[in-house]
């Protein structure tokens, strides 16, 4: 399987994700530039945190008009498994392929830790390797992850099960506790904790590296790998 990084001026949380895919997950994987027109020849795309274009107008609503963003709305359609975390799921939003919208967090600051997530649904390409309501620790670092949405949005949301994290306490406001929804297909996923920083012991916690073992395990199954 081989995956492709997406770089935005502002990106930086690029190298963490090419680290855990390379490294902690053995897999292949490569940076796309946001120039790039075309992600032929990738299985997955990953779109890392950061503060793509310095977070102008708002967070990812540049990035989204970027040229590579035409290829990942290709690929997500494709059905590829799509990632976004923290700026990269703020992009995955203004770019329609996740439903609602990102607000400063509710105390106005930025947060940078460790937090605990309960997994809502492991029937997902990205959670499948998790069990149900099992509570993981992945850090955050945010200052606009206040989840929004309208309750029409909320209740499509609950019925179609994509809600696939939630923080056990609420950090930052986001309704219902929410930190992480698939699209109703189910191979996009948009998240604001960084489970590429929780991929080892030495950074305080593994429990991100079930996420890409899960997207592995996925790709293999589908297409009939055993090794």
């Amino acid at each position: 399987m081989k995956f492709a990084v997406i770089v935005f001026p502002g990106s930086n949380c690029d190298i963490d994700m090419y680290h855990a895919v390379k490294d902690e997950l053995c897999a292949e994987v490569s940076y796309v530039w946001h120039h790039e027109t075309s992600l032929d020849g990738f299985d997955g795309i990953l779109l890392p945190g950061g503060f793509s274009y310095g977070d102008y107008l708002r967070s990812g609503a540049i990035a989204r008009f970027s040229p590579i963003m035409d290829a990942v709305i290709k690929a997500a359609e494709e059905g590829k498994p799509v990632l976004g975390v923290c700026n990269g799921f703020q992009v995955l939003l203004e770019a329609g392929l996740l439903p609602g919208a990102m607000r400063r967090n509710e105390n106005l600051k930025f947060i940078c830790r460790p937090v605990e997530l309960v997994v809502e649904n492991n029937e997902t390409i990205f959670s499948e390797g998790y069990k149900k309501d099992e509570e993981i620790t992945i850090p955050v670092a945010h200052g606009e992850g206040n989840y929004y949405c309208d309750p029409e949005t909320l209740e499509a949301l609950t019925e179609n099960n994509q809600i696939v994290f939630k923080y056990k306490e609420n950090i930052n406001g986001s309704v219902e506790r929410i930190a992480g929804i698939v699209n109703k297909e189910g191979n996009v996923l948009g998240m604001m904790p960084h489970p590429e920083r929780a991929v080892d012991e030495l950074l305080g916690s593994k429990d991100g590296l079930t996420l890409f073992k899960s997207i592995l395990s996925h790709w293999r199954e589908r297409n009939a790998i055993t090794s």
